[in-house]
C-alpha cells in the first residue's frame, strides 16, 4: 500500500471541480520548502486527498499521482521547486469541513490542524480512512 498526502487549493485558483473535469493535471507552484519536501516523498500511485482552502475550508476529494516529482522551475523564486502529476479518482459524497475535521478525535495530530498553513502534507493510514469515511467514500475506494 501507497502512502496519503493532502494537499490545499484555494478553489478560486484551481479548484477540484476543475480536476474531474480535465480528468489529470500537475500540482505546480508549490513555494514553500516543506511542502516541497513532502512532494518529493510523493510516488506514483499514492493518494492526496484535495482540500479546499479559503471560505470552503473542507476536504472535497480523491486524486492519485501518476507521475512523481520533477523540475518545476521559477525564474522569479530561487529555489529546488518540483511539482507532481495528479489524476482524479472521485468527489466526495459529503464534503469534510475543518470544523468536522477538529471535533473528529482520531484526526487531532492530522498536520492540517497543528499546521494550517502548510500546503502539502502526508497523512497516517488512520487518518485517510477516516476522512475518506466521513466523505462517503471508503466503501468506494476499497473496491479500487
Amino acid at each position: 500500500m501507497g502512502h496519503y498526502f493532502l494537499l490545499k487549493t484555494e478553489p478560486g485558483t484551481y479548484s477540484f471541480e476543475t480536476l474531474a473535469q480535465e480528468k489529470k493535471t500537475n500540482w505546480d507552484h508549490v513555494r514553500n520548502f516543506q511542502a516541497r519536501n513532502i512532494l518529493r516523498e510523493c510516488e506514483k500511485g499514492d493518494y492526496a486527498l484535495i482540500y479546499h482552502s479559503g471560505n470552503e475550508k473542507s476536504v472535497v476529494g480523491l486524486a492519485q499521482v501518476y507521475k512523481e516529482n520533477y523540475p518545476d522551475p521559477d525564474p522569479k523564486k530561487a529555489g529546488d521547486w518540483v511539482q507532481i502529476d495528479l489524476k482524479f479518482v472521485k468527489s466526495f459524497k459529503t464534503p469534510v469541513p475543518l470544523a468536522t475535521i477538529k471535533a473528529t478525535p482520531g484526526l487531532k495530530n492530522l498536520p492540517l490542524i497543528k499546521q494550517s498553513r502548510l500546503s502539502c502534507m502526508r497523512v497516517a493510514d488512520k487518518e485517510f480512512e477516516i476522512l475518506l469515511k466521513l466523505g462517503g467514500i471508503w466503501t468506494d475506494f476499497q473496491k479500487l
